[in-house]
């Protein structure tokens, strides 16, 4: 093989190769001349669309523009205007800066440079051809700037091959533009595709009013405002409350000085800022604009400037994750259950489609109904032929659980209620269960009276046959266990009864015109409850010990985090004993079985899991009260004072709500009386 010399590549070639990194589709086309517009000071920017981008792209503004001298070098390879010394690389306060946007993007196509400067008397417009000089003279603009790309890689046909669909492209230059618009709410934008215009923005908007264009309303009307400032750095925007969080990512959206990025630490910073308040899977609706002096952050990381590097990556987490804290944890009993009340509500509506008419028959008439718990046409709950109320879905039961883990009294028979056994459930019932539970009162075995007093010619509550012919059993599934009201401690809540054997439900408020009927998930809530005790006491209780220790092999990076986590494992229930490159396990905490408790002990040395924060949920979800499972009315009292008490008590460990609640307004809407 005979060795090739070392040249100099022709300029056609190396603008073809510097291309490849700029100019990927046309959204990055889209995105380098509307930057360019930008720092131009535009306050209208106007874009047209043809064949996704890739037949024409055309991007029009009223900036100061470009005198007629400087078109030439305008499209030559790092001639720029926002730079002029080494210094100013390391604080570019510019979204363009290379110079190498418009040649890149004149190399790949063909592309039309009109301009005006602002103290010029005429325009003028150049033509390039996949990088070379074909005409220029003088043109017809009132102002600003028009820059028409035409035939996008048409030289280059490996890369045409590489692009999507015309929509798939249109789709994403949309998407471009978005994110642009959203950082400069007081500019104007327009998007044409096809001829047909996708949106239209007047400048002057607020961030809310600019985010209404595009976001859904409810999902709008559930952000907040957050605004932290600290050591010269501030992080401000909009955030959504944990009980509107979504299953998907891509309302999560970060802005570095004005600058749409894509960065991991400011995601992670997110997600830690709600972790345990979302479900694994959801995501917050995050809008966040972080600003920093330029010298602290390094945007020149590649030539699509989407990518950031920080000076303290420290200060830049601690920040992010402190100002959307702001927004996670303070929503209000009232507002996270409203919120989960208008969720159920909206779902239900799109459920609806099709059903058919309901003649409002009497029990005995058969109705087409949707899914269970839907509602006919003319508003009214669907019974299923024969009139009955279906009742709730059966959950999973587990062990009983020991009432005095949050001041209730302890019970002597675990078996009283003849649980069946555990079913395995990541939050509602599993294999590990607790201690046992109180006697159930005669008083709420018998009735299936409504929950709360029944005042004179009270209707009774319909009930389905197996109810009607029970003879006082309220564990079963879909039982109503009812208490004469007692007031709890806080925030005006009376306690009214149990229903399947699942969810508290409580009064808040007085009066029969007035309050909210509010709904607690007794096996979230105790998870809480039993959280905050153990984080407190940092400990999950005694240790379970083992007839024959487990051993189990050490790499010595697994001895090192042993090393530094022996003590608190030690306090959740392990007992450890190192022999060399072993390591014996005789004693497991007292909720978990012992495969499941080495198999968690394995991957926090392997830090293949978040370590003891995943532990302490697991413990505090295998060690609370299951689903189906009856208490009695001291020890729903004594659960419901805990969970007030405690933090963040309006999600599970998991990040399940543990409470909903429905006022005046949400129940005349839920009844079709609004």
């Amino acid at each position: 093989m005979t060795r090739r010399t070392i040249t100099l590549l022709p300029e056609t070639l190396r603008n073809q190769i510097a291309a490849g990194e700029v100019v990927e589709r046309p959204s990055s086309v889209l995105k380098e001349l509307v930057e360019n517009s930008l720092d131009a000071g535009s306050t209208r920017i106007d874009v047209a669309l043809e064949g996704g981008g890739v037949a024409r792209l055309m991007v029009a503004d009223d900036g100061d523009g470009i005198p007629a001298e400087e078109l030439a070098l305008a499209v030559t390879r790092h001639a720029t205007s926002k730079l002029k010394t080494v210094g100013d690389l390391f604080a570019v306060n510019s979204f363009g800066f290379r110079g190498e946007a418009l040649p890149s993007i004149a190399s790949v196509s063909h592309l039309l440079l009109t301009s005006r400067a602002r103290e010029a008397a005429e325009a003028a417009r150049i033509e390039v051809e996949h990088g070379a000089l074909v005409a220029e003279g003088p043109a017809a603009l009132a102002s600003g700037t028009r820059v028409e790309m035409r035939r996008l890689f048409a030289s280059t046909p490996a890369r045409l091959k590489f692009l999507r669909t015309e929509a798939t492209e249109a789709k994403r230059c949309q998407e471009a533009l978005v994110r642009m618009a959203l950082a400069r709410p007081d500019v104007a934008f327009s998007l044409t595709n096809g001829g047909r215009e996708l949106f239209r923005l007047p400048g002057g908007q607020t961030l809310h009013e600019r985010l209404g264009n595009f976001w859904p309303p409810q999902v709008v009307e559930g952000l907040a405002e957050f605004a932290r400032e600290r050591e010269g750095m501030s992080a401000h925007g909009l955030a959504g409350r944990p009980s509107h969080a979504q299953n998907r990512a891509d309302r999560m959206l970060f802005y570095v000085n004005g600058r749409p990025v894509q960065d991991r630490l400011l995601m992670r910073a997110a997600r830690d800022a709600y972790k345990g308040r979302l479900l694994s899977g959801e995501y917050p609706q995050v809008l966040l604009f972080l600003n920093l002096p330029p010298e602290e952050v390094d945007v020149n990381v590649h030539p699509s400037k989407m990518e950031v590097r920080f000076r303290d990556e420290g200060a830049v987490f601690s920040l992010v994750r402190w100002a959307l804290e702001s927004v996670a944890a303070s929503e209000s009993l009232a507002e996270s259950s409203a919120a989960y009340a208008r969720a159920a509500a909206h779902t239900g509506e799109a459920g609806r489609t099709g059903l058919a008419q309901h003649d409002g028959a009497p029990s005995g008439g058969s109705v087409a109904c949707g899914a269970a718990g839907e509602f006919g046409s003319t508003g009214e709950p669907c019974r299923p032929s024969g009139g009955a109320w279906p009742a709730a879905p059966a959950r999973p039961e587990g062990y009983s659980f020991d009432s005095s883990a949050f001041g209730g009294p302890r019970s002597a028979d675990p078996n009283r209620h003849g649980a069946p056994a555990p079913s395995e459930d990541s939050c509602g019932g599993n294999a590990f269960g607790g201690a046992a539970i109180g006697h159930t009162s005669a008083r709420l075995r018998a009735s299936n009276d409504f929950l709360s007093p029944a005042p004179a010619r009270e209707v009774p509550l319909p009930l389905a046959p197996a109810e009607a012919g029970a003879s006082g059993d309220d564990s079963r599934a879909g039982g109503i266990a009812a208490a004469a009201p007692r007031t709890l401690s806080r925030e005006g809540l009376e306690y009214l009864g149990q229903v399947a054997g699942t969810y508290l439900v409580l009064r808040q408020g007085g009066g029969s015109h007035a309050g909210r009927l509010v709904i607690v998930d007794q096996h979230a809530a105790h998870e809480r409850v039993i959280l905050e005790n153990m984080r407190r006491a940092r400990s999950a209780g005694d240790s379970q010990p083992l007839a024959v220790p487990l051993p189990l092999s050490l790499h010595p990076a697994e001895a090192l985090r042993l090393a530094e986590l022996e003590g608190e494992l030690r306090e959740v229930g392990f007992v450890l004993a190192q022999e060399g490159d072993r390591l014996l396990v005789s004693g497991v905490p007292p909720s978990l079985a012992a495969g499941k408790a080495v198999q968690y002990l394995r991957e926090i040395l392997d830090e293949q899991s978040d370590g003891l924060t995943s532990l302490w949920t697991l413990l505090s979800c295998k060690s609370a009260i299951k689903a189906g499972q009856a208490l009695a009315v001291d020890e729903a009292l004594a659960l419901l004072e805990a969970w007030l008490a405690a933090p963040e008590r309006e999600n599970c460990p998991h990040g399940r709500p543990v409470v909903v609640s429905f006022g005046e307004g949400d129940l005349e809407r839920l009844f079709k009386r609004k």
